[in-house]
């Protein structure tokens, strides 16, 4: 039942070239930044990615994008990296952009064992008619787009008064992944992981469908420290923990960091530093 292993680099060591990884956080905020080295000091390559985003050009998924260790990604929003654009558009990145709702129901499924659900979003649109540019060529031509999916219409009720009227509905196929990459901020011997606010995001999902779950806790309990309540993602979730450094786990990141001058009053004189904001910003979960 004990679940830790000595190291991120022992916890990554078997993930193969080819290797589908779903991984969490959203933005830089939750994202399993130690793993994700440990992937790239291990030299794993062709790797597919699922996840929100696929980080910023130095930190998180983007680290690995650099290094051109990626193949493919399933994701939503890519905007933040610069990157990711080039190789998207030079034809050394395959992307399947997906709503973002859709590509958590397609993550959650996966760990439910629902092979697919059919969904209101992207009728009418080429979500579901096919014809999304996945893959361009070095000219700029598309080589591989997304096919057309299926649909079909349901009687629903409107809502109003009990009658029904017919909508139509498109089938979006589950995600299960090789291998799941999350960081949570506590977690027990057992795999039970608690996350701290916003950096739940896409977490429990990315445990839930990877057959294989890695995961960097912040905080290592024993079993039983941990109120059932509390518990985000359960133990069956997960097969391998790897317990963070104090210095892991305050390494934490901003995308972007605004700030404004604090009005002259009583608490003038507090600490506006960069480095006290993402501390603040740390500590209520939204650096990661």
């Amino acid at each position: 039942m004990d679940k830790v292993v000595s190291s991120a680099a022992a916890a990554v060591a078997d993930i193969p070239d080819g290797a589908r990884l779903a991984v969490g956080g959203f933005g830089l905020c939750g994202i399993p930044s130690v793993l994700i080295d440990a992937v790239l000091e291990a030299g794993t390559t062709d790797l597919e990615a699922v996840s929100n985003n696929c980080g910023v050009d130095e930190w998180g998924l983007g680290r690995l994008l650099f290094a051109k260790r990626l193949r493919r990604m399933i994701s939503s929003y890519v905007g933040e990296n610069k990157e990711f654009a080039r190789q998207y558009l030079s034809g050394e990145l395959e992307v399947e952009l997906t709503p973002q709702g859709t590509l958590a129901e397609r993550m959650r499924a996966g760990g439910s064992g629902i092979p697919g659900f059919y969904t209101a979003t992207g009728v009418g649109t080429q979500v579901a008619e096919g014809g999304l540019p996945w893959k361009y060529d070095t000219e700029g031509n598309v080589i591989v787009s997304s096919p057309p999916k299926e649909t079909k219409v349901f009687s629903v009720r409107d809502g109003e008064g009990g009658s029904t009227v017919e909508k139509e509905y498109v089938l979006e196929e589950a995600i299960v992944a090789d291998f799941g990459l999350v960081r949570a901020w506590k977690g027990d011997r057992h795999g039970n992981l608690v996350y701290r606010q916003s950096a739940r995001n896409f977490n429990p999902l990315a445990a839930m469908c990877g057959r294989v779950t890695i995961a960097e806790v912040e905080e290592l309990v024993e079993p039983g420290v941990l109120d059932p309540n509390d518990v985000h993602t359960p133990g069956v979730y997960v097969q391998r923990v790897v317990q963070l450094t104090p210095e892991q786990a305050a390494d934490k990141k901003i995308e972007k960091v605004t700030t404004r001058p604090r009005p002259a009053g009583p608490d003038s004189s507090a600490d506006t530093s960069r480095e006290a904001l993402v501390d603040d910003a740390a500590t209520h979960g939204l650096g990661g």
